[in-house]
């Protein structure tokens, strides 16, 4: 088995992506189960995409909140080439991923608005850090027994900073990227307001609100509107979330009030309601 810095043994590979894969690990020195993420040492920049990730990473440990998977620690190790590996070191959240549960189909409304709800205050928390996460989808989400966990914010950025990624690599993954990341706009939390719009769209109608395999596809000149989940999901009340479809980020809603029912906010229960989100 492979260890990093004598310090953490990956015992088995739990994910993989474009650019990275995550390892189940164990930290020799503090005893415990982390997840580690080892990004790619193919990126075009070099040693420039290493200090980029190194400081993703350290705005990322600032963030502590019971819906996110903490960022433990950052470094690099030598890949036998010449060049150097970066990896993050996160806390590891047990459970199943909410791509994991869409498989089977679209989640009951309240459970999809309680999910959304507390991803969005997992964004609140990051963004009141100014701290964008950039890549939320059903993957990063994962459902443990003591709630939501968003994963990898260690590609989160600080708001409001220029987009500093190679050309032709885009951060973030096609289907929920908001229209201004397409055009390499400076990260904002705009940009997560719309992604977790899609998240809550996939979750109450089972499928995303249009194809968007590639960015290329999402650049054409086609591209349709989000429609409204409740068009796909009949049962929805009437005042539920809607999609955030807006094409400007300033028209979006933001925030966790977004995302939590109306007759519910700020945790106050309305007679009829059947949210639950009281008995948090």
């Amino acid at each position: 088995m492979r260890t990093l810095d004598g310090r953490y043994r990956l015992d088995q590979r739990i994910g993989i992506g474009g650019m990275s894969e995550v390892w189940r690990a164990y930290d020799t020195v503090l005893d415990r189960q982390v997840a580690v993420k080892l990004v790619s040492p193919g990126q075009p920049d070099g040693a420039a995409s290493v200090e980029r990730i190194r400081s993703e990473a350290r705005s990322a440990a600032r963030l502590v909140h019971p819906n996110v998977a903490s960022v433990h620690d950052f470094g690099t190790c030598d890949t036998g080439t010449g060049h150097q590996l970066p990896y993050i070191v996160m806390e590891l959240a047990e459970g199943q991923t909410l791509a994991a549960h869409l498989r089977t189909g679209p989640l009951d409304w309240r459970i999809a608005v309680r999910v959304c709800a507390e991803v969005g205050a997992a964004l609140a928390a990051a963004h009141a850090h100014g701290i964008v996460h950039r890549d939320i989808k059903p993957a990063n989400v994962m459902l443990t027994p003591s709630g939501v966990k968003v994963l990898d914010f260690g590609i989160a950025t600080p708001a409001g900073a220029a987009d500093t990624t190679p050309d032709g690599v885009v951060v973030g993954t096609p289907a929920y990227l908001a229209p201004e990341q397409l055009h390499r706009a400076p990260a904002t939390p705009a940009a997560d307001i719309y992604a977790l719009g899609v998240l809550l769209h996939y979750c109450l109608a089972g499928r995303l609100p249009y194809p968007a395999d590639s960015v290329s596809q999402l650049l054409g000149p086609q591209r349709p509107r989000v429609p409204r989940p409740r068009r796909s999901c009949p049962d929805c009340p009437p005042r539920s979330p809607t999609c955030a479809d807006a094409a400007s980020p300033t028209t979006r809603p933001g925030g966790r009030a977004a995302w939590w029912p109306r007759c519910c906010w700020p945790r106050r229960s309305t007679p009829g309601c059947t949210c639950r989100c009281t008995s948090r």
